[in-house]
């Protein structure tokens, strides 16, 4: 098997996520002409996060985004379920995942995560939900964990609003990415996969009522980059 598949078999998806995992933020800084560090700091500014707040940011994978959490003075806590993912976000920042000291690197599965109940000030996970094998499952666990009244934030591609650029952007995706991707060293079989699984996703709406189904409330979106991802907010019920 060189790459996953649409049905988005959990060993599948991570051993994909491995071999991707040493040029994956290069790769994503190119392919997304740099957007994704504006995405970022738009994800860290929904969060909103402050001194004392414990944030668990699932989906981390070397942990580039979990960043913009502890800057800001929160303590956060960087989950994924590839090994290759977490061990180069490791290196990457120098120490022990285990030692107390920076950010914390925990592997876990969205479905079943490795944390007790109400624990967490917000959950957030970016460009990684469609990953999933059973998002209203994911979505359930991520409830689960997150205190009363606190919040998830998530970043997620989904369906471009221009009508014009959205023939291009199609184009782009299926053709040009897996391209890229291969020419900076990365897995172009996992981008063809990555390219599908956009395409695949259910629109904003629609995804707000999912995320609303599984008990969150004020479940509330807006677009980015003319709707090439897109931040969805809610928060879990006092």
């Amino acid at each position: 098997m060189t790459r996953a598949q649409l049905d988005k078999q959990p060993d599948e998806v991570a051993a994909m996520f491995d071999r991707t995992a040493r040029r994956y933020d290069l790769v994503n800084d190119v392919i997304s002409l740099g957007q994704v560090r504006l995405w970022r700091k738009a994800v860290a500014a929904a969060v909103d996060v402050g001194p004392g707040e414990l944030v668990l940011d699932l989906g981390a994978g070397t942990g580039t985004s979990t960043d913009a959490f502890t800057t800001l003075g929160a303590r956060a806590i960087a989950s994924d379920f590839s090994l290759g993912m977490l061990r180069t976000g490791v290196r990457r920042h120098g120490g022990n995942a285990l030692s107390g000291e920076g950010v914390p690197f925990i592997a876990g599965d969205a479905l079943r995560l490795p944390f007790a109940d109400d624990v967490f000030d917000a959950v957030t996970i970016s460009v990684a939900l469609r990953n999933v094998h059973d998002t209203a499952q994911a979505l359930r666990e991520m409830l689960r964990v997150t205190k009363p009244g606190g919040r998830l934030v998530i970043l997620e591609f989904s369906h471009v609003t221009v009508p014009a650029f959205d023939l291009v952007y199609r184009e782009y995706l299926m053709k040009m990415l897996p391209k890229v991707a291969k020419v900076f060293g990365s897995n172009d079989d996992s981008y063809e996969y990555l390219a599908e699984s956009i395409r695949d996703w259910p629109d904003q709406a629609t995804l707000a009522g999912i995320i609303q189904q599984a008990g969150w409330e004020r479940v509330a979106w807006r677009n980015l980059t003319m709707g090439i991802v897109a931040l969805h907010r809610g928060f879990k019920p006092l």
